[in-house]
């Protein structure tokens, strides 16, 4: 059986970082496309024999010469697209070049592939934007509108990988949001979630109750994510599917920030904040700073009642065995590895604009 090549962009991000030694486990040969400032870190961290290519999927030819474009779409046989901004505050231009005509021009490869098997396209469940209710995996438009240029340009960009699914073979996962290990804690940036974690730090009298009870919170590890993308390679069920990788029993954001604040220091929140005040005044830089540094970009997902149909996930990942662990199952490794690490300025996150 001949060799197979695959292109992966997002190297060495959070996701990549995590597939791309399956993909070397696998017998692959790896190609990694990686921004130029990047390629002394990605080749410190890459596993043996993976071939790291400086490019830039915000170029029509991914930032290659002619040779190389052409050579890599004769080789080519499956790409994994993780490369996006993930930042909640980029702004409109940055994340449009990266979300959007990054996505375009990865997809124009693709078409260009002859021997390729399957487009891995990562997007996120938030590209349903403001919708409440039940979200199912098969729509996309809807007539949203979005809580920031993260998820509108998320959303435009699953837009252009769909739009070419009826002559490219393709597997989207759209994750809901993204935290550390569900066995380690293990993470690369203490961003999302973890905001309510230094609030609690913050808070050193009676605990402000963070979150709402009437609005699911939807987290998932970093393993099941990467164990669904690494079960859908080469599985033909997965192929011209859209895959929920969310908790299929969320819950609620206040009951998260209550399991947090548990796990860190035993405390119960007593004092009920309303998210309308705790938006206000976020933006001012000193309460802000109370709140561990707490966007206000993130405050709408704590107080947003929608819900992630998984019947398309079950089907395909059923037969793996796969589970999405619950958020009570893994508070306590994750909020272990947030007190090993929190006052490491390596795992603070990068904003954009």
């Amino acid at each position: 059986m001949a060799q197979r090549t695959v292109l992966i962009t997002g190297f060495p991000g959070f996701l990549a970082g995590r597939l791309v030694p399956r993909l070397v486990a696998r017998g692959d040969r790896v190609v990694a496309l990686v921004e130029p400032r990047m390629a002394e870190r990605a080749r410190s961290l890459a596993p043996a024999g993976v071939e790291v290519q400086p490019g830039d999927i915000t170029d029509p030819r991914l930032g290659l010469d002619d040779a190389t474009y052409d050579r890599l779409a004769g080789e080519v046989t499956e790409v994994h697209h993780l490369a996006a901004v993930y930042d909640l505050a980029v702004g409109q231009e940055l994340a449009e070049r990266v979300n959007v005509l990054g996505t375009q021009h990865v997809v124009d490869f693709t078409r260009r592939a002859p021997r390729l098997e399957r487009h891995h396209y990562v997007s996120t469940a938030y590209v349903a934007g403001l919708r409440s209710g039940l979200v199912c995996e098969d729509e996309l438009a809807a007539g949203q509108e979005f809580k920031n240029f993260y998820e509108s340009t998320k959303f435009a960009a699953e837009v252009v990988v769909r739009v070419a699914m009826d002559d490219v073979p393709t597997t989207i996962y759209r994750p809901a949001i993204v935290v550390g290990d569900s066995r380690t804690g293990e993470t690369q940036k203490f961003d999302g979630p973890y905001y309510m974690l230094r609030t609690i730090i913050a808070s050193k009298g009676p605990l402000p109750q963070i979150g709402s009870d009437h609005a699911l919170f939807n987290v998932v590890p970093v393993d099941f994510v990467v164990d669904a993308i690494d079960a859908c390679i080469g599985n033909p069920e997965a192929e011209g599917r859209t895959l929920h990788l969310v908790d299929p029993e969320p819950i609620s954001s206040a009951e998260v920030f209550r399991l947090l604040a548990k796990a860190w220091d035993g405390r119960t929140p007593s004092i009920k904040v309303p998210l309308g005040v705790l938006d206000r005044s976020l933006k001012y830089r000193a309460v802000r700073e109370f709140y561990g540094g707490t966007p206000r970009e993130s405050l709408r997902y704590l107080n947003h009642p929608v819900r992630f149909d998984v019947t398309n996930a079950a089907a395909v990942l059923g037969g793996a065995g796969l589970r999405c662990p619950r958020f009570p199952e893994y508070v306590d490794a994750m909020v272990g590895f947030f007190r090993e690490h929190c006052t490491d300025p390596a795992y603070r996150p990068v904003r954009s604009g």
